[in-house]
């Protein structure tokens, strides 16, 4: 039943309703230049490059990779499959934002971002990844260790493609 008060809506609470979606933060020093680093990660369809657990990936509609709204699908080493769209890149920034938009997991409304600053103290690269998203709450803390997990291994990779 929702009431109205002086021209405001009032909702009754879901008991069941999360106050706040699940987050996903994740960061590295990487020893390379802020340079270096981004012409790895930059290219939307290069993730099997930098991702141990990606075994292949395509854009589609053979569109540009770095187009705002291209969308890769990219082909898991243990079979999944997942379709993503590229929502931001600024190489400015040296951060960009995509979504899913097909996947294995039960996961709604993902969003998540890389972003890269340079520590210009010693020339090397600090690094993060989150995700914002939605699920049911029972598979919640499942999911956020997957995502986690998914993070850790890319940017594992990533660091030691640059160790000497």
């Amino acid at each position: 039943m929702v009431s109205i008060r002086r021209g405001l809506a009032v909702v009754p609470q879901n008991p069941k309703r999360r106050k706040s979606l699940p987050k996903v933060f994740y960061s590295v020093v990487i020893r390379a230049s802020i340079e270096r680093v981004w012409s790895i990660i930059r290219d939307f369809n290069d993730f099997p490059s930098w991702h141990p657990e990606v075994h292949d990936s395509s854009v589609e509609d053979h569109r540009p990779s770095d187009a705002v709204g291209c969308v890769r699908s990219l082909y898991l080493k243990g079979g999944g499959h997942f379709r993503e769209r590229l929502l931001a890149l600024s190489d400015h920034e040296h951060k960009f934002a995509y979504t899913i938009l097909e996947s294995p997991l039960p996961i709604r409304s993902y969003v998540s971002t890389v972003q890269l600053r340079a520590i210009t103290e010693n020339d090397q690269t600090y690094a993060e990844w989150t995700a914002d998203f939605d699920c049911d709450p029972d598979v919640e803390a499942g999911l956020a260790k997957i995502v986690l997990g998914v993070y850790r291994a890319g940017f594992d990779c990533l660091k030691a493609k640059f160790k000497q």
